[in-house]
């Protein structure tokens, strides 16, 4: 009796001292009041949407979502903006090798995206080796990111390219329990019979055969010609009118930039027509991400989507510095933009 009443959560957790704790369904257990107890139902209502959700993809954005029914979802699917954060490699950022970046892929999901719902990798790079090494944990879900490096321009406008062999299919073989895959878009030119809006249409509907929830990046862009103030200018509109077109093409969750205001948060909100949207960071620091995470939470959007926020100077080409900087510099980030996504800031 003595020895169960000495036992401590860290005995339960399984963890070891001064080692980062992987995430642990304990956790939230141990973590859990009474008033939590009173209500297990998300205070995100995801069928509230024009285009609602199957049983399917609730379970899809159950895992990558808070308790709160948030999402929150660490973004590690770059390839050259990952080499470009390891500032200390002695060849520079091009001699990183594959295998050397997928090292630090997996220490960043170890060390920092284990303890959140969700991480997004790249099938080229990450995957399937952090599911088949058993560094992705139990409680946390993996999104795989759909697109390929770069872009293609054709008359002015960018279209993304899929990773090869990509498919929704695919996405499920490498262990996915989402997928996600970006366009660019310039809605002010390309409209409901766009070749940008096929294809959205194509992957939703290929997504949906599968079971699968697709998650629609947009990025909007400036275009040649267009000088930085007009575009500038045009910026928060371009933002709403892409979330409307791909909320028409049957996007059921959408990961857009912040478009600069509260009043611009409202406008793709109203957009979106119900459609849960996530921020996300597109390299701005910390500080700057959570006021706009927090603007964005406060007029209709339902989480964030963070990479180099977080760990854009936590990386290096070294193992024992990725573990320190992840552990000290980046998860307490996680934390505090977790705060701010379920409202306890």
């Amino acid at each position: 009796m003595e020895d169960l009443l000495g036992i401590t959560p860290e005995d339960l957790l399984g963890t070891t001292p001064g080692r980062p704790a992987e995430h642990h369904p304990l956790e939230d257990l141990l973590s859990t009041t009474p008033e939590d107890l009173l209500s297990n139902t998300p205070e995100e209502d995801w069928n509230r949407t024009v285009n609602k959700l199957t049983t399917l993809e609730r379970r899809g954005m159950s895992a990558i979502s808070t308790p709160g029914g948030r999402m929150l979802i660490v973004a590690a699917d770059q390839r050259n903006g990952m080499k470009a954060a390891m500032k200390d490699a002695p060849g520079g950022p091009d001699s990183i090798s594959a295998a050397e970046l997928a090292e630090a892929k997996a220490d960043l999901l170890r060390y920092l995206a284990n303890n959140a719902p969700a991480i997004l990798l790249d099938p080229e790079v990450a995957l399937p080796a952090v599911v088949d090494d058993g560094v992705l944990a139990r409680g946390t879900s993996l999104v795989v990111g759909m697109d390929a490096s770069g872009y293609e321009t054709d008359d002015g406008l960018r279209f993304a390219r899929y990773v090869p062999g990509m498919t929704a299919r695919r996405v499920r073989e490498l262990g996915g329990d989402v997928a996600k895959m970006l366009w660019h878009i310039r809605p002010d030119r390309q409209g409901a019979d766009s070749r940008v809006a096929d294809e959205m249409r194509e992957l939703v509907a290929a997504c949906a055969d599968e079971g699968l929830l697709l998650i629609v990046e947009l990025l909007t862009y400036q275009l040649k010609g267009e000088t930085e103030e007009e575009y500038a200018a045009k910026f928060p509109q371009l933002v709403a009118d892409g979330a409307k077109l791909a909320v028409e093409c049957g996007a059921k969750v959408l990961k857009l930039q912040y478009p600069g205001s509260a009043e611009a948060c409202a406008a793709v909100t109203a957009a979106a027509s119900g459609v849960p949207w996530a921020v996300l960071s597109a390299g701005v620091d910390h500080e700057t991400f959570l006021g706009q995470v927090a603007t964005a939470m406060a007029n209709g959007a339902s989480g964030a989507m963070a990479g180099r926020s977080l760990w854009k100077d936590s990386l290096s080409i070294s193992h024992d510095l990725r573990k320190d900087y992840l552990t000290k510099r980046a998860l307490p980030r996680l934390h505090e933009l977790a705060d701010v996504v379920d409202g306890r800031n």
